[in-house]
Formats: C-alpha cells, sequence, structure tokens
C-alpha cells in the first residue's frame, strides 16, 4: 500500500516541499530474480573479495540480499549512523546545528578529508552542521569525531540504532582510533596528541606489523555492519521512522551532495540520476550505501553494498560496485510493477 507523505528539502535556508511515495507496512519481499543474482555475483566475483548485497526498492518492498547477514567493516559508511545519532539530537531539542565547535590540535586527526590539511592552528570554530557537512561530504575525519562527541559516543549511537531496530550495526570507535588499529599505530593518550606524534609513531611501523594489525582488522567485530542492516537503516531514514521530517530531508540533501566515489554507485548509472549516498574505504574494505531515485515516477531503490578482503585495486572494487549498481538499477525500473 502506498500514500503520499510531504517532505521539506532545506537549502540555503528555504523549506521546499517535496513528494515521495512511501510504503506503509511493507516488509521487504526477496525477489525471484535468478538473472539478477547471477549477474551480481559475477561483478562480485570480479572485485576480488568478498561481496555483501541489500537492496530494497522502497515503494514496492522488492528486495534482494546477497551474504546480506555476514558482517562488514563499514569503513566511513559509519557516518551515516553517527548522523542519524546526532540529528535526532537536534529533534528532541539536546543541542543545535548552529551550535559552535572550537577545533583543538588535538582535533586534527589523520585521513580522509580536509580540515587536518587546511587548518594548521588551533582555534577555528565550525557549527556542528559545517562538521556533519564534512564528515559526509569529503568524509573527513576530523569532523567525523567532533560530530561522533556531539552525538554522544559510540554507546549513544548504538542506542539509537536498537532502539530502531536496527541491530546488527555497531559503532565502536572513533576514526582516529579505527586507522590507528589497521595501520598498526599505538595511540598516546589524548592530552598528548598531535598530528606530528601521529606521523612519527606511524613511521616507526614495520611493514610487517601493518600488515599483521590489517589482518587483525580484517577478522576485527568493531565497527562492522551487515548489507541487510544497513540498508534497513536506509530504509527507515527514508521512511521518516528515524528522524523529523526536516532533519530528514537534511540528512538526504547532503547524501545527495556527497563528494566522494564518483565511480561506485554512481559510476554507470544514466547522467543526471540521483544518488544520495555515503562511501567508505580502508585495506581491502571499498564500500558504497545510499538512495537511488529512479526516472519517471518508478520509485528508489536503497541500496548497499560492502566489498572486503580484495588486494585488487580501488578502481577495480569501484567498478564491481557500479556494475552491481547498474544492474539493481535496471531490474527495479523495468522489472517492478508499479500498479
Amino acid at each position: 500500500m502506498r500514500i503520499p507523505v510531504l517532505r521539506t528539502l532545506v537549502v540555503s535556508g528555504l523549506v521546499i516541499p517535496l513528494t515521495a511515495a512511501l510504503v506503509v507496512a511493507q516488509a521487504p519481499q526477496e525477489t525471484g530474480a535468478p538473472r539478477l543474482r547471477a549477474e551480481i555475483e559475477r561483478f562480485a566475483r570480479a572485485s576480488g573479495g568478498t561481496v555483501g548485497v541489500s537492496a530494497v526498492h522502497l515503494e514496492s518492498g522488492d528486495a534482494i540480499s546477497i551474504n546480506g547477514g555476514e558482517r562488514f567493516p563499514m569503513a566511513s559508511t559509519y557516518k551515516v549512523p553517527i548522523a542519524v545519532r546526532l540529528f535526532e539530537r537536534v529533534d528532541v531539542g539536546e543541542i543545535d546545528l548552529a551550535d559552535m565547535v572550537t577545533l583543538t590540535e588535538r582535533d586534527l586527526h589523520p585521513g580522509s578529508g580536509e580540515i587536518s590539511q587546511l587548518l594548521n592552528d588551533p582555534g577555528v570554530s565550525l557549527s556542528l552542521l559545517n562538521l556533519t557537512e564534512l564528515m559526509l561530504l569529503i568524509s573527513d575525519n576530523s569532523a567525523t569525531d567532533l560530530v561522533l562527541k556531539a552525538a554522544g559516543g559510540p554507546t549513544a549511537v548504538n542506542a539509537r540504532l536498537r532502539a530502531l531496530g536496527v541491530n546488527d550495526i555497531r559503532v565502536d570507535r572513533p576514526t582516529i582510533r579505527l586507522i590507528a588499529d589497521w595501520s598498526g599505530v599505538e595511540l598516546p593518550p589524548e592530552d598528548e596528541w598531535s598530528p606530528q606524534a601521529y606521523r612519527r609513531l606511524s613511521r616507526g611501523v614495520s611493514q610487517d606489523m601493518r600488515a599483521a594489525a590489517a589482518e587483525a582488522f580484517e577478522a576485527d567485530p568493531r565497527d562492522t555492519a551487515t548489507p541487510d542492516a544497513m540498508t534497513a537503516l536506509l530504509r527507515k531514514v527514508w521512511d521518516g521512522d528515524a528522524l523529523s521530517d526536516e532533519r530528514t530531508a537534511q540528512l538526504l540533501d547532503i547524501m545527495r551532495r556527497c563528494m566522494t566515489g564518483e565511480g561506485r554507485l554512481k559510476g554507470l548509472l544514466p547522467r543526471g540520476t540521483e544518488v544520495m549516498h555515503k562511501t567508505g574505504s580502508i585495506g581491502g574494505t571499498v564500500n558504497d550505501v545510499g538512495i537511488i531515485t529512479l526516472p519517471d515516477a518508478a520509485g528508489h531503490v536503497a541500496v548497499t553494498v560492502f566489498i572486503k578482503g580484495s588486494s585488487r585495486t580501488t578502481e577495480q572494487r569501484e567498478a564491481a560496485i557500479a556494475e552491481i549498481a547498474r544492474s539493481l538499477y535496471d531490474y527495479f525500473l523495468f522489472a517492478v510493477d508499479d500498479n
């Protein structure tokens, strides 16, 4: 059963009404499409690793899952549940996205993003909205760790996920600790942290130590999710179960403007296809999760593609994600009954 639901999209202070067809009490129904499954499995083999795929057509509930119950490192896709928890705190009035956060040297963390490269001196202040956008748009790790702190930390994020009925996503560490564990760096106490200290410690890690740390990271259950659980979270966001209409529209708008991973979910889709997504990469892991808008009012597809344990190039793994996404796009565009 579908009903039209009025949403609002907030862009540059303007409130724009959007309509979307949502499914009411519609559980995902596994699609009986053996050719689709065979195509996805063929592209998965080309990735050189283990691939998990979970996709659901949000309007019909038609779904497919391959290794959907297996755990994968989330890498930076874990920034989606962090954002959900932060925005929930905004919804209940505990914090405001206009709240300012002053960065110190200890807040400049390694990895993806721009803050640590652009801001060499402490004292810069950014709003929680600025930090959330940096976290999701360019996957900035310094911003992420500040947003995670503002969200109440990993325990609060996980509690919110459980309250939503999403049980197979766990957020355990800030990005600085996650990257350190993967690379074999022993972090100093927080009050002794600095980017210079991290670089010095990183230079002292041998190749053997790095390899052992990366192998242990692949088997670590922390900061992992199943594809089915991540897609379930995306669906709860879309359906308005996770956040208010205003925060839902705001989160989806930021994800629509994501500036990373052009060769992943979006890589082979028709030019101009709207994809609200978040990427993630670390070691043998390359991921992309999001919501694809189909043309001609054919609906939307929530998609999770996780790859782990691959030694292929990033480009090869991204190509596998792009092929899988295009197969899903074509299937849900042409095979789903819109009546």
